[in-house]
């Protein structure tokens, strides 16, 4: 043998010997917590600003505690509490502080509702002298302290109560609340879900009045499910859901006078068929602030409410020619001058207001998107966000002036930064991860973004995952149709460009979402390495009608929600066909909700460019999903009845030429079974051939027990079945 074929037998050897090292991936290890990343659990700030709480679950003792740490040596300075120091609770899983920290709120068990709402039991803990007191012995929701912590409002079976912490009497709000007709308190299930809240009533400053919404459903259309469960015969839960261009609840506004323990009505008559998306009490306790909204979603008036004569006035007035983002970055200063998000620029910007909604100044301006609004320090003056100012992949901090002056950039690492600032903003902790590094929590000052320390990292999970061999995640982007998309690419970790690979795609492609953004490994990005190791090329893009590229670029699919998403999803995969190292007669789509929406549609519309698709609890008509998503994006059903219809997959089975696979829960009580059922009949009548799979008893997020291990492992067989990995390819696997 001479040297050079010897050389070469050394290498291939070598080679062989690093391949046969690397440990295959299994859905098992996927779903069973094998690359879950630690994390700093309910962070927040104590009010003397130098130091910090975080809640620690012992697992082995089945206990919790909540744990104080110093901001300026990182050193835990105390326990606050212990669960095993309570003879009354095992232990908690949250808990919530009242204003001055005098008492707090421990959440024990709960039973779930919807997405966001769940009934429990609660207890107060008094810090000073170390008692628990529990709330209620039945279950109730969202409770709240006062601001000085003697008395506690809470809703249970739709009406609102306050309880004497001193003397324990428990007094009722309201005494009108019915299920399925009226709700007090809490928000109704559209308002849940689109809105984003359930707590619906709010104690002003002083603790001397209530402000809260009243759900008038009786008008709105039910929706009922059948529960199969364990026993012999299926039962039937049954609640209001207001589908696009039907009756939503009539909402009012109330303001409960705790001393008087009388209610007064908000006068909105002027308003019709209209929203009430948040309330806030300003920093004058006699001033309520309301946000109203048209049903359209494209006019919004700020009210000022003056609690002592219910007279509202409009302090601010956005319109948008598409519709107007509902936000919680509404701040109010010591000068009742308040700090706004809007897009009316173009791009989602910070605008100070003062107390009767006169524009002071722009604070921020560019073409980039602020992310979130952290806070404003009365002391320097600053205001503190997130923005993409570095790339819509990427997120990093700044400070400025209220006055828009001296901008700052607090954090260095490229990637996602997110902060949380001590209540005196003299730190915050960075929560920093990028495509190649997973979470790492570290402390810098506020005022320049200096490191102080290191906190906690997951270099134990990089280490573990290094035995793997992962393919990193390529990004860059893609142009059709005249725009420019985020993309990533994940190839096979031996890729060959000589070889063709079949091309499996991701998305969600929701308005305002982000599928191609630089973070580290969430669980489905594990899928799609087992997917890569298999031999599959796994690409994400985010299509025109997505978030955080300004607003031209997000509104462009008002009134036509799966139009041009579809066509730049289509051409995309199109124009990956032509790359030598892709198989074009291989290219398959995959999609959660809406993105199961787009993957039907891309299979049926793009039926000479996709061979499958998978559609996980997808809306397959527009017609079947609630008022305040749809209707933001497309008005009414009865206004614009071409874009219900003409982009929806059910009026497209027809084209269905790839293998098509349909999963849903039938306990979705968000994208209802019915979508998928319907869809079913549909290709029934039009004699298609396709596999489904429905998940008895699962909502939205099909999960429980094995459900996701059961529903991955069903996804990748199909695949494997379906998305074909040529022979000489599978050779070098």
């Amino acid at each position: 043998m001479n040297l050079k074929n010897g050389l070469l037998a050394l290498f291939l050897m070598s080679a062989t010997w690093v391949f046969s090292q690397e440990k295959k991936i299994t859905l098992e290890e996927i779903w069973n917590g094998t690359f879950s990343q630690e994390r700093l659990e309910s962070l927040q700030s104590l009010k003397n600003g130098q130091e910090y709480v975080v809640l620690d679950f012992d697992r082995k003792a089945g206990t919790s505690s909540i744990e104080v740490f110093s901001y300026k040596t990182g050193e835990k300075t105390r326990t606050l509490l212990n669960s095993a120091d309570l003879n009354e609770i095992q232990s908690f899983r949250a808990f919530e502080f009242n204003e001055d920290e005098s008492k707090i709120i421990l959440v024990t068990e709960g039973e779930p509702i919807y997405r966001h709402s769940f009934r429990g039991i609660f207890y107060v803990y008094d810090v000073a002298d170390k008692t628990l007191q529990k709330i209620s012995d039945d279950q109730i929701q969202e409770p709240t302290l006062s601001p000085d912590g003697s008395k506690v409002a809470f809703v249970k079976e739709n009406n609102i109560y306050i309880k004497d912490l001193s003397s324990e009497e428990v007094v009722p709000v309201t005494t009108d609340g019915e299920i399925n007709s009226i709700i007090n308190g809490i928000a109704d299930w559209v308002y849940e879900e689109e809105f984003s809240f359930v707590q619906a009533y709010e104690w002003n400053k002083t603790g001397d009045k209530i402000a809260f919404l009243r759900f008038d459903e009786t008008e709105v259309p039910e929706f009922s499910m059948d529960v199969y469960g364990q026993d012999l015969y299926p039962t039937k839960t049954t609640f209001k859901y207001p589908k696009a261009g039907e009756r939503n609840s009539e909402v009012t506004l109330q303001v409960y006078d705790v001393a008087g323990k009388s209610t007064s009505e908000v006068n909105l008559e002027k308003y019709n068929d209209f929203y009430i998306p948040r309330i806030e009490w300003t920093n004058d306790p006699a001033v309520l602030s309301a946000q109203v909204l048209n049903r359209h979603q494209n006019v919004l008036d700020l009210l000022f409410i003056d609690t002592h004569d219910l007279s509202a006035e409009v302090v601010l007035n956005e319109t948008d020619a598409a519709y107007v983002d509902i936000t919680d970055n509404l701040t109010f200063l010591n000068d009742n001058s308040f700090l706004w998000t809007s897009e009316k620029d173009g791009w989602n910007h910070i605008y100070h207001y003062n107390e009767n909604g006169k524009l002071l100044n722009q604070v921020t301006k560019g073409l980039w998107e602020v992310t979130n609004y952290y806070g404003f320090d009365p002391s320097s003056k600053r205001i503190f966000f997130q923005s993409t100012e570095n790339g819509s992949i990427n997120r990093d901090i700044f400070s400025i002036g209220i006055n828009g002056k001296n901008k700052k950039q607090l954090t260095e690492k490229t990637g996602q930064n997110s902060a949380d600032f001590s209540a005196d903003y003299t730190y915050f902790i960075n929560t920093h991860t990028n495509a190649e590094t997973p979470y790492e929590f570290s402390l810098h000052l506020a005022k320049n973004g200096k490191l102080v320390r290191e906190i906690k990292d997951n270099k134990k999970l990089l280490a573990k995952i290094a035995d793997y061999g992962f393919s990193p995640k390529e990004f860059s982007t893609i142009e059709v149709n005249g725009a420019e998309l985020n993309m990533w690419m994940i190839k096979p970790s031996h890729f060959d460009p000589s070889l063709e690979y079949p091309l499996f795609m991701t998305q969600y492609s929701g308005p305002g979402s982000q599928t191609v953004s630089n973070t580290f490994n969430g669980t489905n990005d594990y899928w799609y390495q087992l997917l890569a190791s298999k031999g599959y090329i796994i690409v994400a893009v985010d299509p025109r009608g997505t978030g955080f590229k300004g607003a031209d670029f997000k509104k462009v699919t008002q009134k036509e929600l799966g139009k041009f998403e579809v066509e730049d999803i289509i051409s995309v995969a199109r124009k990956l066909g032509e790359k030598e190292y892709i198989d074009e007669e291989n290219i398959g789509i995959w999609g959660w909700s809406y993105g199961g929406f787009m993957s039907s549609n891309a299979l049926l519309q793009g039926n000479d460019t996709f061979s499958m698709a998978i559609a996980v609890a997808p809306v397959t008509s527009w017609r079947f999903y609630d008022t305040v998503y749809t209707e933001r994006y497309m008005t009414t059903p009865q206004e614009n009845p071409s874009g219900y219809d003409e982009n929806s997959p059910i009026n497209h089975v027809e084209k269905l030429k790839g293998d098509y696979l349909l999963v849903h829960g039938t306990g979705d009580d968000n994208v209802h079974v019915q979508n998928t059922m319907r869809m079913i009949e549909a290709l029934v009548q039009a004699n298609k051939q396709f596999d489904w799979a429905i998940y008895p008893d699962k909502n939205h997020g099909i999960y429980g027990g094995n459900t996701r291990l059961h529903l991955y492992t069903l996804m990748t067989n199909f695949i494997e079945e379906t998305l074909k990995i040529n022979s000489n390819t599978k050779s070098t696997l």
